[in-house]
């Protein structure tokens, strides 16, 4: 594990919340022994994360989070940690593959939602693919989140969105990544991240999969 490296960048510092101490231990090794990867902090607590993050000079590079905890759960926390700042890159890690825990977790602002059955390897890639700009939900998951957006009636509004910045959004709905996205369209990465910050302005939401959450139960594109 230790010759996992695809980030060709500075060392990614990962805190986790997770209430059992035996799987919070195990994750942290796991995550220590791959190369680039540190996990920093791990809280029993999401409150004890959330103060942790208000008072530190460095904050994380990522946060995996569980939905079950004492306290506040997961998914409260998700909501609280982006209202601290938008742009913090959240896992869910959970047992949890129920529609409506699923869909509330990617709604609240979650940027990737694993089960803790995933294999290591996945877990990693999941983790690197958020950090490159990607949202990390299996096959399976997105399909019950589908399900859900289904029983929605979709809510026809005008956000003001440019043709390019619905291609860019339609591009993003498709998975991939910004650096993806800049290849296909032939600009630059810091393009899309000037497209990006104005579709999350217009729609006002805070990351990107919130902008597909949106984009889907709407039917935008």
């Amino acid at each position: 594990m230790g010759s996992f490296n695809t980030l060709n960048k500075k060392e990614v510092s990962i805190w986790v919340i997770e209430d059992n101490k035996s799987y919070r231990e195990s994750l942290t090794l796991l995550l220590n022994e791959v190369e680039n990867f540190e996990c920093t902090h791990s809280f029993e607590m999401v409150e004890s994360a959330i103060e942790k993050y208000k008072n530190i000079e460095a904050p994380p590079s990522l946060i995996l989070c569980d939905i079950d905890l004492p306290g506040m759960n997961g998914i409260q926390g998700v909501a609280e940690l982006k209202q601290l700042n938008d742009s913090i890159l959240i896992i869910m890690l959970t047992v949890h593959d129920e529609e409506e825990i699923v869909f509330n977790a990617i709604c609240a602002g979650a940027d990737g939602y694993l089960l803790k059955s995933t294999t290591e390897h996945n877990l990693y890639n999941s983790i690197t693919e958020v950090l490159e700009g990607g949202a990390s939900i299996n096959p399976r998951i997105a399909h019950k989140i589908l399900k859900q957006f289904a029983k929605l009636n979709p809510t026809k509004k005008d956000y003001s969105l440019t043709e390019r910045e619905k291609e860019v959004l339609r591009f993003i709905v498709d998975g991939c990544t910004k650096k993806e996205v800049a290849s296909k369209i032939f600009v630059s990465y810091h393009t899309i991240d000037f497209h990006l910050r104005n579709i999350y302005s217009k729609l006002q939401v805070h990351s990107k999969t919130e902008a597909v959450a949106k984009a889907l139960k709407e039917r935008l594109i």
